[in-house]
């Protein structure tokens, strides 16, 4: 593997790097709200350093306090099974199919297909809180000077109320999901802990102030410093444990609230979050706070950096924003033992849920940016619902495993009528696999961990393929590609899938080899012979084959420019004719329906662009003025009102940087994805290669 790599010079000042992009927050803004985290928790907080006022945020970046393992379940009187939301489809691959889908009738299989989309949803853990009173408003708080010192993991504020002072420093353990809060006041103001029924809703904070009578906050041990509250929601227990140091008194003000008081001027306190009752290490603010920082110089100091401070193009100071913001986000919000959903662990979407799909958008970057680790501790997840991935492939009559698109850490699939039907997110494994293994290849224990998966998830792209007798090819069919807007009835062969299918098929091979195994002969032929794409006479490659009217009908020019991520995404392929392709990027950046797009089609956009020689258009592309590519003072990208920040949308950007700094395979020009105008001298270390 060749790459591009940057010239001896002086290693770039992380710390002045981080700092310079560190976020400040002056004023109560819905939007700006402030996360700490450690990617298996994390906590948001408004301009007073806590959760005081979740009503304003709520339709803004809402002040969640989440975890990988807080779901809850509502009762299922009526004992529904998830096999009551399966219909049958044929597809013409010689057999029926199984899927789980949504019914419009109702009765038993619309009750089911219900019921599992909602549940499990992701818990509110607890909004922690000023105890101000419920006469108290926003615009009351002054003076508010926020800064969130990214280098140390603290958000640190200080702000007016009623003329007294308040400074708070906020921090999150690096391993534990715990809080730490420093106060000082002299206005001896209550610290309050109110727990919340969930909403079941779509997409919501998670937040039932309403609902009181069906879930209960008990008190089961207390000491002069401490307190263990156990949370009983229907099925569903946790524990939350809070530790003060100094004077202060816990009371229960109502039913799910309680408010701890201080009695001097300064109050420092811990909040834990555990799914079980064990008894759980006494740890100081003092030495979370250290841990906190310690663990985040790590991170910024081991993982790769990327300067455009040398760069005089005036977009440049805000594209390394995005990419240091960004990088923070993600380290907090996606580096689980579960996949991330796309509001991370902020609030709910998709009722919190995750999205298989996307996994690579959040996390591939992980590997590029030499933090393998993170990107591995949640891929090993994909073991423990192998077997249901499985049970899927069986009932649809395919070969290997089928990975589930919607689901939950349990892995049960969450009935769609869009998302049962898609097929791009079964080569990511492989991809992601092969992202660990590159930056590893003597570890031979990687090849141990994730080989079997590798197979068998490439046993059902073959599986999946049909081969087409008349022309001697295979074809992809039966499936809703990424470009969403198509139908899986009437789609043959869509482009970001085959070229998919060609460079995981072929990975997948790489790995037989490298565990001592033959090539499978199967494999070789149907990557010899998988369909070329389909374009039309205009040298314009389509949204499918079957998508005859591309670029006529607006149901193919809205949503994500798939067939863009056909190289890009992933390098080129002998179904791809690299003039065609360009035509295509060409037609795509005057023509498109970017009202319609998402936040990771300009980071595609950009890594097809680069491969295509196209540097201006990549940059244009990370930075074009679009709604959905918007990114807030905090980092987040905004989409529109629902979705007001999207992960995938960072992550993209991250994985798209590091492409156009370190290029891929074979590349030999320094920064190819960045124009050569004397403009652009971005300066970076420790980044990898993309296959």
């Amino acid at each position: 593997m060749a790459a591009c790599t940057s010239p001896k010079e002086t290693p770039i000042d992380r710390q002045a790097l981080i700092a310079r992009n560190n976020p400040h927050v002056t004023v109560i803004d819905s939007l700006a709200s402030l996360s700490v985290g450690n990617g298996e928790f994390a906590f948001t907080v408004d301009a007073t350093g806590l959760q005081t006022f979740p009503a304003t945020y709520k339709m803004g970046v809402p002040l969640g306090t989440q975890s990988q393992w807080g779901w809850h379940s509502y009762d299922n009187p009526q004992d529904l099974k998830l096999e009551e939301a399966l219909k049958e489809y044929d597809f013409g691959h010689g057999h029926k199919e199984l899927y789980a889908t949504q019914f419009k009738e109702d009765g038993r299989a619309k009750d089911a297909s219900n019921w599992y989309r909602i549940n499990p949803h992701r818990l509110h853990l607890g909004v922690i809180g000023f105890e101000l009173g419920d006469e108290a408003t926003p615009e009351q708080i002054t003076d508010i000077q926020q800064n969130l010192d990214m280098w140390k993991g603290e958000i640190n504020s200080r702000f007016k109320y009623q003329d007294a002072d308040y400074a708070v420093k906020t921090v999150c353990h690096p391993h534990q999901d715990m809080i730490a809060a420093e106060v000082e006041s002299k206005a001896h103001t209550g610290i309050c802990f109110r727990f919340p029924y969930p909403t079941g809703g779509h997409c919501d904070d998670a937040c039932n102030w309403e609902a009181n009578d069906k879930h209960n906050t008990t008190l089961i041990d207390k000491t002069e410093q401490s307190v263990v509250l156990k949370r009983e929601l229907d099925a569903t227990t946790y524990y939350v444990t809070i530790r003060w140091e100094g004077k202060a008194e816990l009371k229960e003000k109502s039913k799910n609230y309680f408010v701890l008081t201080p009695q001097n001027d300064k109050l420092s306190f811990t909040c834990t979050f555990t799914p079980d009752n064990t008894s759980t290490e006494v740890i100081s603010v003092a030495d979370t706070q250290n841990a906190a920082a310690e663990y985040w110089k790590a991170y910024w100091t081991n993982g790769a950096a990327v300067d455009f401070s040398a760069c005089t193009d005036p977009r440049a100071k805000e594209l390394e924003r995005r990419v240091v913001l960004s990088q923070y986000l993600l380290g907090i919000q996606c580096a689980g033992s579960t996949p991330p959903q796309e509001t991370g662990l902020t609030y709910n979407s998709w009722f919190g849920k995750f999205h298989l799909e996307m996994i690579w958008w959040h996390q591939a970057q992980f590997a590029l940016w030499n933090r393998a680790e993170l990107l591995d501790r949640t891929l090993g997840w994909y073991e423990s619902v192998e077997p249901v991935a499985r049970e899927i492939a069986r009932r649809q009559g395919f070969d290997g495993v089928r990975w589930m698109k919607m689901t939950d850490p349990s892995g049960t699939e969450a009935p769609s009528k869009v998302g049962s039907f898609l097929i791009w997110q079964q080569p990511h494994l492989i991809y992601l696999a092969e992202l660990i293994y590159r930056n590893n290849p003597e570890n031979k224990e990687i090849l141990e961990k994730y080989g079997k998966l590798v197979q068998e998830t490439a046993d059902f792209m073959f599986s999946f393929a049909t081969y087409d007798t008349l022309d001697g090819r295979y074809i992809l069919k039966g499936a809703i590609p990424a470009q969403e807007t198509l139908r899986a009835a009437e789609t043959v062969n869509p482009p970001f899938e085959l070229s998919y299918w060609h460079f995981a098929m072929q990975v997948a091979q790489q790995w037989r080899e490298r565990r001592g195994l033959q090539r499978n002969l199967q494999w070789d032929e149907m990557i010899d012979k998988l369909s070329p794409l389909a374009y039309n006479e205009d040298q314009l490659y389509l949204a499918a084959e079957t998508a005859t009217d591309t670029y006529k009908d607006i149901r193919f020019t809205s949503d994500h420019m798939a067939v863009l991520g056909s190289v890009g995404i992933l390098p080129m392929n002998k179904l791809i004719r690299e003039d065609y392709m360009k035509n295509t990027l060409h037609w795509i950046w005057d023509n498109w329906n970017w009202g319609k797009t998402w936040g990771w089609d300009y980071p595609m956009t950009a890594m097809n662009a680069a491969r295509m020689g196209e540097p201006e258009k990549a940059v244009g592309a990370l930075l074009m003025d679009k709604r959905t590519n918007t990114y807030l003072i905090n980092g987040h990208n905004y989409q529109d009102a629902r979705l007001r920040i999207y992960l995938p949308g960072n992550g993209g950007l991250l994985t798209a940087v590091a492409m156009m700094c370190a290029g891929w395979d074979g590349c030999t020009e320094k920064n190819p994805g960045f124009p050569k105008d004397g403009t652009w001298n971005v300066r970076w270390e420790g980044l990898k290669p993309m296959p």
